[in-house]
């Protein structure tokens, strides 16, 4: 209730995931109010995003530990999504077959590979976007963990895994759809994906998604366990002497901000309408960090609004300077360092100290005067 700055953002985004969709479906596309369904599923797409970002300030603006390789449980909650979506197409793909998809049969696959099964069952696929993100969170980060890997070493090794995950599932082997991964899909639960009304559908359940998983990750770091990350971020060896079991702690909040990456990738592969191994691409995980950054690390509302920023910039200058765009970004990123330590949400909080210490320099030096 202290967080006032995340009230007003979650009354935005709640008023949004309202407002928006019930523009595109009620106002008539001559309106000055109508949003359009192309603008309603880029904003659905940002709305991931800064889902995905607020899971990344969780673990690095809260405990220290800066992954590198979060866009691996972003794609696999995807590729989760993508899967139940297959399914759903049956025989209506390209060689009518009603169990395999498209990409198996050119590849002459005879039969559903066993991770395949139960994927037509959308409870299945959605307890699947939360478990495979979560047991591999578990597995690499109690690896990790427990031998004590931390800064640059544990960034390096989270950019390996991402980068090894890549170059696996480029292969079409591997049963994905190789390098052109999973697309052309039809419907979920019953309804047709092109239609605007489930469109509108899916911007809410981001929206609402992006509500609980702020409130989630604001509950963790308001409690005691987030007092006990905060301790370890800013010195970990002291917590470990003061009897912390500092490896279990790093690796709850590890796993829950897996899970929530998983999350936002199954939104985000319904509203683009693809999923392929180039979302596990390193250079996406940095792009989060650079999210965070600019939006402020640790004050999750932060995130959540340079997710929004960035990834507003980037449509906007890939259009009009596509080849510069990369420049851009990495400049941007150099300048919140340099200038913006507290990103975006800490300017009015830099511009208040510097103009108070510019009125007390000024009063000591009227003060000397006086006494001079």
């Amino acid at each position: 209730m202290n967080d006032k700055a995340g009230r007003y953002l979650l009354s935005v985004l709640l008023a949004m995931s309202i407002v928006i969709p019930l523009s595109n479906l009620l106002l008539p596309e001559g309106s000055f109010f109508h949003v359009s369904t192309y603008a309603m599923t880029l904003l659905g797409k940002y709305l991931c995003y800064a889902l995905l970002a607020v899971a990344v300030d969780l673990i690095w603006g809260y405990c220290g530990i800066l992954s590198l390789g979060h866009g691996a449980f972003f794609a696999l909650g995807g590729y989760a999504m993508g899967m139940y979506l297959m399914r759903q197409i049956g025989d209506r793909g390209v060689y009518s077959n009603p169990e395999l998809p498209d990409f198996m049969v050119f590849l002459n696959w005879t039969e559903l590979p066993w991770y395949w099964q139960g994927f037509d069952q959308f409870w299945f696929a959605m307890l699947m976007v939360l478990v495979v993100p979560g047991v591999l969170a578990f597995v690499f980060g109690a690896l990790a963990f427990r031998s004590r890997v931390t800064g640059v070493y544990l960034s390096i090794i989270t950019q390996a895994l991402t980068y090894a995950l890549l170059l696996a599932f480029f292969r079409n082997d591997m049963g994905f759809g190789g390098n052109n991964g999973l697309t052309d899909f039809k419907d979920i639960l019953g309804y047709d994906l092109q239609q605007d009304t489930t469109r509108a559908a899916l911007f809410f359940a981001s929206g609402i998604a992006l509500i609980l998983g702020y409130l989630i990750s604001r509950f963790i770091v308001t409690s005691k366990l987030g007092r006990v990350l905060v301790a370890i971020r800013d010195s970990e060896s002291r917590a470990r002497f003061l009897g912390y079991r500092v490896e279990h702690y790093k690796l709850f909040v590890f796993v829950v901000s897996a899970m929530l990456a998983g999350i936002a990738g199954a939104l985000y592969v319904p509203q683009v309408g693809i999923i392929n191994p180039g979302e596990f691409a390193p250079i996406n995980s940095i792009e989060m960090i650079i999210w965070v950054a600019v939006g402020g690390r640790g004050t999750l509302f932060g995130a959540v609004i340079g997710a929004i920023l960035v990834n507003y910039a980037k449509t906007y200058f890939t259009g009009a300077f596509a080849e510069l765009w990369l420049f851009l970004l990495g400049g941007l990123f150099v300048l919140t360092t340099l200038y913006l330590p507290k990103g975006v949400v800490g300017l009015w909080a830099q511009l208040k100290d510097k103009h108070a210490q510019n009125k007390q320099q000024a009063a000591m030096k009227e003060a000397e005067g006086d006494q001079a």
